[in-house]
């Protein structure tokens, strides 16, 4: 064995070189591995007692993709191109030794070896779409020629890996193997006694020929892959490139895909995307959090309240493996909660999303219960029951009597104050708020909401149950709303106040829908149910004219067939409704508003440039530590575009200035103080400064 560099290593073995990487965690493609391959390729190439050569990994995984600490930098010699030109190039046959995840550049290089064999778990992909960007080393070009145009094109702009059986079914892989470098070596040995022609990829033409003569097959793949992404670069790009690799020769459409990846690397969306990328990994980390402090380890949970939120929050921990019990109050709402988690369960088996017996093991590891005692021996609660403060103070009070020193104690509140629910106890360290999103089992938010009390073992075990429910913990501080609802109300007003001021919510729906986000306000609020913000407007004693007076008249949304909008025959597609424009026009009318026809652009301002200035409120009372923080907040929790960065990232491209402005305007004509430009967002108008500019703000309230 031959230590090439720190990375790569190289034995041979009865006439096979085996290739090796090894760069924890997961053999990113970083320039010391990209320099000790092509070293080590040249090295097998020229040793006269090589005679095949196998490219693998040691460690849990293929090679994952780049080295994303290079992102941004200058890149260093050799690229990821020229390592799989070197391979590409050799006499001598090449078997790339695929398990784990073969992502990215991990696959673009496999599929620069002559052959590919994967273990039976394996999965791969080209997910640089989800970065804003294309694949850049001839993934483009090379896949195509494997699976077809229209397979390519497909996986490329979902950016979504596929299994082994899969990938062998679609000719990305020669062979399953039970070990990977074992199977590989016997495979190249196989290719060797039986002569079998060394055909590169690249040269492949049996299944880009046809689609060049008939592309309509071709085109309509494209147009079904971009359905619903108008407007975003990435995969418009991936679909040009693919088309290039059936239209263009190897070498010209090897060309134009680097031009293309080029342009989107320095593109405003691939950028915004990056960030999101970055900040999601950031967010977990608690800048105060002491060095010693080790979560709890949940090996059992119970979830009180079996209701829509409840039943999700359930199915996230059965999911994750661990055994949970729910506990209602009557056996009927118990009956109903349990069989809606078993026919949420049957939607996913029902599409293949899920397989019969995972559902199984799911089902099994929930039960439900009307004894609170079986809180007694378990390591976390999350009470998930109606925003009524009186009752989870009650709640908590309950569980501090039954629950074990240190049980971790989580409410799923979106709005109320995690430090008086805590002071129900007397324990209040034990306590946060955990705010899981609706629907709790798919929405990947979560909002972990430290009080004055909470401990940082609390905090800790918090973000580790997080994690292991799959989700993206961000630690924020408590006040109404948090961060998520607390700048969702300052959208809700301004969508109130543009209803009796003229605009139709089918015209605002619009703006924010053309923005990147998959509804718009009046459609989401139809959504989730009208009565939700209504009950809690009520508690706080805000009035909102249009929206109660539709709630008066029984118009929840999509549940009652009414509310913005009709929802006709059970429908779940909005038609706009003349009587909502009429209400709205009355209320005016009562309140002495002249109504008008308000333009797209003020529509737009007034939707999002409100919310940023609540941001920055947020930033200076260190409800949030970090800008990127909101933008995950955004991007995971309420559908902002990850294209567009969040609302951090989109303010630093539009400019603190010219957002100042436009809310003074809007200030002036409302006569809303809260309207005003923050403080901090003044102090970055004048000073030319950035969101991305603030560090860690103020330490998080506490």
């Amino acid at each position: 064995m031959v230590q090439i560099n720190g990375c790569i290593e190289l034995a041979v073995v009865d006439g096979v070189a085996l290739i090796l990487a090894d760069n924890p965690p997961v053999n990113a493609l970083g320039h010391a591995v990209r320099e000790g391959l092509v070293a080590a390729v040249r090295q097998a190439v020229a040793d006269a007692a090589v005679r095949a050569i196998v490219l693998g990994c040691k460690g849990r995984m293929f090679f994952a993709g780049a080295d994303i600490t290079e992102f941004g930098k200058p890149l260093k010699q050799p690229g990821l191109q020229e390592v799989i030109a070197e391979f590409e190039a050799s006499p001598k046959p090449v078997v790339a030794a695929i398990f784990g995840t073969a992502l990215g550049g991990g696959l673009e290089i496999a599929l620069g070896c002559h052959f590919r064999v994967a273990s039976a778990d394996a999965r791969m992909g080209l997910p640089e779409v989800k970065l804003g960007l294309l694949p850049g080393a001839g993934g483009t070009q090379r896949l195509p020629r494997l699976v077809g145009p229209q397979k390519a094109v497909a996986m490329i702009v979902a950016g979504a890996p596929v299994g082994a059986k899969q990938a062998l079914a679609d000719g990305i892989i020669d062979e399953i193997v039970a070990e990977p470098v074992a199977g590989a070596v016997a495979f190249a040995k196989r290719v060797l006694a039986e002569a079998v022609p060394l055909v590169k990829v690249r040269d492949r033409a049996a299944k880009i020929l046809p689609v060049r003569e008939n592309p309509a097959a071709f085109e309509a793949a494209a147009k079904a892959a971009l359905k619903k992404l108008a407007g975003v670069d990435a995969p418009a790009a991936c679909v040009e490139s693919v088309r290039n690799s059936f239209m263009l020769p190897f070498e010209a459409g090897l060309a134009a895909e680097r031009d293309l990846f080029m342009k989107l690397v320095v593109g405003d969306q691939s950028r915004a995307q990056r960030h999101i990328f970055f900040a999601e990994r950031e967010a977990a980390k608690v800048p105060d959090m002491p060095a010693g402090v080790k979560p709890a380890v949940i090996k059992k949970a119970v979830v009180i309240g079996g209701g829509t939120m409840g039943g999700g929050i359930a199915m996230c921990f059965a999911n994750a493996g661990v055994p949970v019990s729910i506990v209602e109050t009557t056996e009927e709402f118990l009956a109903k909660g349990l069989a809606r988690i078993q026919q949420t369960y049957a939607v996913s088996v029902e599409r293949g999303a899920l397989q019969q017996d995972a559902m199984d093991k799911r089902v099994a590891l929930i039960t439900g219960t009307l004894d609170w005692n079986v809180i007694a021996d378990t390591d976390i609660v999350i009470e998930a029951v109606f925003e009524e403060i009186g009752l989870k103070k009650e709640i908590f009070g309950k569980l501090d009597k039954i629950a074990k020193p240190g049980t971790l104690l989580a409410s799923n509140t979106s709005t109320l104050d995690v430090d008086a629910i805590a002071e129900s106890t007397s324990r209040p360290g034990d306590v946060v708020g955990m705010h899981f999103f609706s629907p709790a089992n798919v929405m990947k938010l979560l909002e972990i909401v430290r009080s004055s009390h909470s401990s940082m073992a609390a905090i800790a075990t918090a973000v580790a149950a997080g994690k292991l429910l799959g989700k993206i913990p961000v630690v924020v501080g408590n006040c109404d709303g948090f961060v998520g609802n607390r700048m969702l109300a300052r959208r809700s007003t301004e969508c109130e106040r543009l209803l009796l001021e003229g605009a139709k919510p089918q015209d605002v729906d619009a703006v924010v829908v053309k923005f990147g986000f998959p509804m718009g306000p009046y459609a989401m609020g139809d959504l989730a149910g009208l009565d939700v913000g209504w009950r809690i407007r009520k508690g706080r004693g805000v009035k909102a004219p249009v929206s109660d007076a539709l709630c008066e008249a029984g118009r929840f949304g999509q549940k009652t067939g009414k509310g913005y909008y009709i929802y006709e025959n059970g429908s779940r597609v909005p038609v706009p409704d003349a009587e909502v424009i009429e209400l709205a026009a009355q209320k005016a009318e009562a309140l002495g508003i002249k109504r008008r026809n308000i333009s797209e652009p003020e529509i737009f301002e007034r939707m999002f440039y409100p919310m940023i200035n609540e941001a920055a409120r947020i930033l200076e009372e260190g409800i949030a530590v970090r800008a990127s923080d909101i933008d995950v907040v955004w991007a995971y929790g309420y559908g902002w575009p990850v294209w567009q960065g969040g609302p951090c990232f989109y303010a630093d491209l539009v400019g603190a200035k010219v957002i100042c402005e436009a809310l003074e305007h809007y200030a002036a004509m409302s006569g809303d103080a809260g309207l005003q430009p923050s403080a901090l967002l003044r102090k970055l108008a004048e000073t030319g400064g950035k969101f991305s500019d603030i560090g860690v703000a103020a330490k998080v309230a506490a």
